[in-house]
């Protein structure tokens, strides 16, 4: 069996919270039953208000009273950290460095090992704020996330800043959504519901397969009088690509965390749009023992047709992983969410 472990982002269930369909414990719970004990956070959907204002202590005591109970383990407090849109004006680079300092405070005090970083944070924050993450035993890592990817230059000069600093608090949180080998069907169902003609979604659906620059996809699917929803349909390609997972390889020392993004899970355990087997073949020729955990953005995609029940999906997605890394136990649920 892998050393590789299996979690979840609570992100996944963000219609549910939303609605109030889901509380913490709900969530906190149904990852437990699948098997995916560790544990990823957007501070701002599971403790509301942060960061703006301060999480009493009281909601952080009910925190770790629900990792204790379910044998879950805090693994990622993912944070923001817009400073391009800080109360109408940049933020400065000393305010910058403040607000990730915050949010260590926070990851630690949630007993995170990681806080995710967005991919727009420049490097020179992250790598003045990695002496006081040290001091919190605690991991910054950027997100590498599409349309970025390990070999485009802004995450280079990460990397080499990150290893100019040569501080462990550094790092790299991969987000499997940059290795979409196939156009998603969600992606294409909704296109056509909001009008873009078959023929158009079936051409840019090929040309996605066939690798074809987005600029002519786009410019051909205006040549074949697509407007509107179809041109949007066509401008997504520009945002996502299928690299390569083995590209992961040289980055392995500094990678501790995966984003499992998917935006489908068939009834037979398949997710149709990224080539999970084979980013898990890298992870384990890798050495990767961390978690991957995993992050449904399917509903966003689904909601004006259908309820998203992203607990089903998750579930899948996690029979998937299981599968992948060899265990012998099937992940399944015992506690129905409440409609």
């Amino acid at each position: 069996m892998s050393s590789i472990k299996r979690g979840v982002s609570l992100y996944s269930f963000q219609n549910e919270t939303f609605q109030g369909k889901m509380s913490l414990e709900d969530c906190v719970r149904t990852c437990a039953e699948l098997g995916a004990n560790g544990i990823e956070i957007i501070g701002e959907q599971t403790f509301w208000g942060w960061p703006e204002v301060g999480v009493e202590d009281a909601a952080v005591a009910e925190w770790h009273r629900l990792m204790q109970a379910y044998g879950t383990t805090p693994v990622s407090h993912d944070f923001m950290l817009d400073y391009k849109r800080y109360k109408g004006r940049e933020m400065p680079f000393d305010e910058q460095v403040a607000s990730v300092k915050n949010d260590i405070d926070f990851g630690a005090r949630l007993g995170m090992k990681y806080i995710r970083a967005l991919v727009s944070i420049a490097p020179e924050v992250l790598v003045a704020a990695a002496p006081y993450a040290e001091e919190k035993n605690i991991k910054i890592l950027i997100e590498v996330h599409a349309p970025l990817h390990f070999d485009h230059p802004w995450i280079i000069r990460h990397a080499e800043a990150f290893e100019k600093a040569g501080s462990d608090a550094l790092g790299f949180l991969p987000d499997m959504g940059m290795f979409l080998f196939a156009y998603p069907r969600v992606w294409k169902e909704k296109f056509l519901r909001v009008g873009v003609p078959r023929h158009i979604a079936d051409y840019i659906e090929k040309a996605y397969e066939d690798r074809v620059l987005s600029e002519y996809v786009i410019l051909n699917v205006q040549q074949m009088g697509g407007t509107g929803p179809a041109i949007a349909m066509a401008e997504v390609t520009r945002h996502n690509a299928a690299f390569e997972p083995k590209r992961m390889l040289d980055y392995m020392h500094r990678i501790h965390n995966i984003h499992g993004k998917f935006y489908e899970m068939t009834a037979d355990y398949v997710e149709p749009s990224i080539p999970y087997d084979e980013i898990v073949a890298v992870l384990q020729k890798g050495g990767y023992t961390g978690y991957i955990c995993s992050e449904y953005e399917g509903n966003r995609w689904i909601e004006d047709f259908e309820e998203p029940d992203s607990v089903e999906q998750v579930r899948r997605q996690q029979v998937m992983l299981a599968r992948l890394l060899g265990e012998a136990t099937v992940p399944s649920l015992k506690t129905p969410i409440a409609a």
